[in-house]
């Protein structure tokens, strides 16, 4: 099951957080930690969050997305953050549900743009998933850091 995160999942969330910044090696520290959370339960800030739960219902993914205006279209477009899903947990839907969540965010938000992402060239795992619900661009990404 897909759904908004809650005060309640700050547990979960974070274990999820940390294994996401260790795939990606980052070292979240609690100050961070508490800035993104605090940003995620912010209703207005610019960035949104939604969990995957198992059967069990255990938190064991999640996605952080956020919406602006397009210019290309005068839509809007969105554009998916962070997606993880816990390792014993992966290959059961849950990041294509996320994503599919989001997208059908998207359409009821309306006009909607695109829904874009970026992953490491080295993720293959999760390239086998974006293959399947997505459409690989030709874009290069560039970034300066601040």
């Amino acid at each position: 099951m897909i759904r908004p995160i809650l005060g309640d999942d700050r547990e979960a969330w974070s274990e999820l957080f940390r294994s996401y910044g260790v795939f990606y090696e980052t070292d979240f520290s609690e100050e961070v930690l508490e800035k993104v959370w605090l940003v995620l339960l912010t209703a207005g800030s610019g960035i949104d969050a939604v969990v995957a739960e198992n059967d069990e219902g255990t938190v064991v993914g999640f996605a952080h997305y956020r919406s602006h205006p397009d210019t290309f279209s005068g839509g809007r477009d969105w554009f998916l953050d962070d997606l993880y899903v816990h390792p014993d947990a992966r290959g059961a839907g849950h990041a294509t549900a996320l994503i599919e969540h989001i997208a059908d965010l998207a359409r009821e938000t309306g006009p909607a743009g695109t829904l874009r992402w970026i992953t490491a060239a080295d993720n293959e795992r999760a390239q086998r998933v974006y293959d399947r619900v997505a459409t690989k661009t030709t874009w290069v990404t560039y970034e300066v850091k601040l």
